[in-house]
């Protein structure tokens, strides 16, 4: 059993991390299941799940209750962009399966839509980030502290992964699960999804206050804005604006052409807003002292 000298926050970190792998290894497990059968890869996977189940469960039966509100605002990171991937890519990955009959304007609203619920749901537990540029850029503009970024953005992570994983089991032929891969030049998209998220992060961070959302109109904005990206730039850069958004479908899928680009862009893009931020707000909108 852990020290009870450990900090309880670096102890809430671990139990996340810990139980998102947990999450994770399982999808993957049942992806292999369904693909390959009892392979020994599959029993590998299975059985390093079981292992860290009966690690996590060892060090914290008794230890970290679920009122702890840091570890509730990660799990609520995980579940918002679990919820965002699986949607929002899952729109393209059905409308390939049935021929369209979604397009590409109801995958465009489909994004907004997932967004602007999940922010109604998890906006006053974490923000809803749902974006590891948004969470970076929150921090650079002082409205959340550096060492929460870390575990934002790992939670962010797995659920991306997991949302893909499950994608992948559902419709084990699809090509690109929803990855995102520039139409014409990478330089074209990048300049492309920099602007998008500057954009996207400008009205986030006039909605917000601190790192979370403010009044009811905050879902409606932000999701608005996602969805009348998706529509214009989609068919041209993926308007991805989200790192994790587009690392987990393409790493599921095998298509990690120009990942990079998703990468790079989103986070510059998100970080200028903030100074463009400083320009229009009252002074000291981005710049002062921690106010969440």
């Amino acid at each position: 059993m852990l020290n009870t000298s450990f900090p309880s926050q670096k102890r809430a970190i671990v139990r996340v991390v810990l139980g998102q792998v947990q999450i994770v290894g399982a999808i993957v497990g049942l992806c292999l299941l369904l693909k390959t059968g009892l392979s020994r890869l599959t029993v590998g996977v299975i059985v390093a799940t079981g292992v860290v189940s009966l690690v996590s469960g060892f060090l914290f039966e008794t230890q970290i209750s679920y009122s702890n509100s840091s570890m509730k605002r990660y799990l609520s990171e995980f579940l918002g962009t679990f919820a965002l991937v699986f949607a929002g890519t899952g729109a393209i990955v059905i409308n390939s399966a049935s021929n369209g009959v979604i397009g590409h304007a109801g995958i465009a609203l489909t994004f907004g839509l997932i967004v602007l619920a999940m922010i109604y749901a998890f906006g006053d537990v974490s923000g809803a980030h749902l974006n590891p540029a948004v969470t970076t850029a929150f921090a650079v503009a002082r409205r959340l502290a550096w060492r929460e970024v870390p575990p934002y953005v790992v939670a962010q992570f797995a659920g991306a992964f997991t949302a893909s994983g499950l994608l992948r089991a559902l419709f084990p032929t699809d090509a690109k699960l929803g990855a995102t891969l520039p139409a014409g030049s990478a330089g074209q998209s990048f300049v492309l999804e920099a602007v998008l998220t500057f954009i996207l992060m400008l009205v986030i961070l006039s909605v917000s206050t601190g790192a979370k959302e403010k009044g009811i109109t905050a879902g409606i904005a932000v999701g608005s804005v996602i969805g009348l990206e998706a529509m214009f730039a989609g068919p041209i850069c993926g308007a991805s604006m989200n790192p994790a958004r587009s690392l987990a479908p393409a790493v599921v899928s095998g298509n990690l052409q120009h990942l990079w680009l998703y990468f790079v862009a989103p986070i510059i893009g998100a970080t200028l807003a903030t100074f463009a931020c400083r320009c229009v707000r009252e002074e000291g909108c981005c710049s002062k002292a921690l106010i969440a």
